[in-house]
């Protein structure tokens, strides 16, 4: 198989497997239709929606939840090639093992003459863990792929509102860069030098200080920032978290933390870390620079890294954008 082919399967089975949100339980509710409105897209995503009452836009990943829990619906973007792969590989038997019990498939037509084909089932039995019913649709968009998964509790949406969301679904032109950029979360106010090469996922932003996009070798500083919406993180819990996020990273190895310390700067709470590492793919010895602001519903995080060499140059730069970062 082709090797581009079987990583775009890859990826799309380990989203589908992850959910990308999780369900919670919630007193059943009466249904409501769906009401004829425009799509809503989710900051950043070319995949737009009508949903039903309750249903908004989430601002914890690309996608949409309802208020007061029980119903979520992720959005995932894939290359187009991903589309025809995806058709071919999600036999039942995969979907299985990856999290859904089909119950029926079917290809649908879409708004714009779009394609699409739409799975039904629930969630694999899991001890303790309450009945989920589970939706999946893929849409060929031509240079996009769009990849849907719904998740609902047994009793909060009808299925129809679910099917109706998911078949309004409209697809708009790619997003500029600066568009993608100005639907982030977070603003930053003074990027010294850098400049961003890619956003993702709608809350996050790759940067660089240096005149390529594709960064190889660690020729180039690269700054990474993105915002993690999630219950507040006690006071005694964010020098584990802050470690263990920066170790989780499996580009680096060989750690050496230099500093690790909690501050507070303008009524806000940060932690930062400056570890010495080395780079896998290169073994080239690197400096990282890890800060994250904590925000009563989640933090920002940003991890900086740049050849060890470079260290007295650029370190100030990563602190200077970290310390202009502002929540809109």
């Amino acid at each position: 198989m082709n090797p581009v082919r079987l990583s775009l399967r890859r990826l799309a089975v380990a989203i589908l497997l992850t959910g990308a949100a999780t369900v919670t339980s919630t007193p059943p509710v009466r249904a409501q239709a769906v009401q004829a409105q425009d799509a809503v897209f989710p900051p950043s995503s070319r995949f737009g929606f009508s949903a039903p009452a309750g249903m908004t836009a989430s601002k914890r990943f690309t996608g949409f939840e309802r208020r007061g829990g029980g119903a979520v619906v992720s959005v995932v973007e894939l290359p187009g090639p991903a589309y025809e792969e995806m058709k071919q590989s999600f036999t039942d038997e995969t979907l299985k093992t990856q999290g859904l019990v089909v119950r029926s498939r079917e290809p649908v037509t879409l708004a714009d003459g779009l394609e699409g084909v739409l799975f039904t089932g629930e969630a694999t039995a899991a001890e303790g863990i309450p009945a989920v019913n589970k939706w999946l649709l893929i849409v060929g968009g031509g240079d996009v792929t769009g990849l849907i998964i719904a998740q609902v509790a047994v009793g909060t949406e009808s299925d129809e509102n679910i099917r109706a969301m998911l078949t309004s679904v409209k697809l708009r032109p790619a997003l500029s860069l600066d568009e993608q950029v100005a639907a982030l979360p977070f603003r930053i106010g003074d990027p010294a030098g850098f400049r961003p090469v890619r956003a993702l996922a709608g809350n996050s932003v790759l940067m660089t200080l240096g005149p390529r996009d594709q960064i190889s070798a660690i020729e180039q500083p690269i700054l990474v920032i993105a915002q993690a919406t999630q219950a507040p993180t006690p006071q005694e819990q964010r020098d584990g978290l802050a470690r263990q996020a920066l170790f989780a990273n499996q580009t680096m190895k060989d750690f050496q933390i230099e500093r690790s310390q909690s501050y507070r700067q303008n009524g806000v709470d940060w932690h930062e870390i400056v570890a010495r590492a080395v780079d896998v793919p290169t073994s080239t010895p690197v400096v990282v620079a890890q800060t994250i602001r904590f925000n009563p519903d989640g933090y920002i995080r940003a991890v900086g890294v740049t050849r060890a060499e470079q260290r007295s140059d650029v370190l100030p730069l990563f602190r200077q954008v970290v310390d202009s970062l502002q929540m809109k």
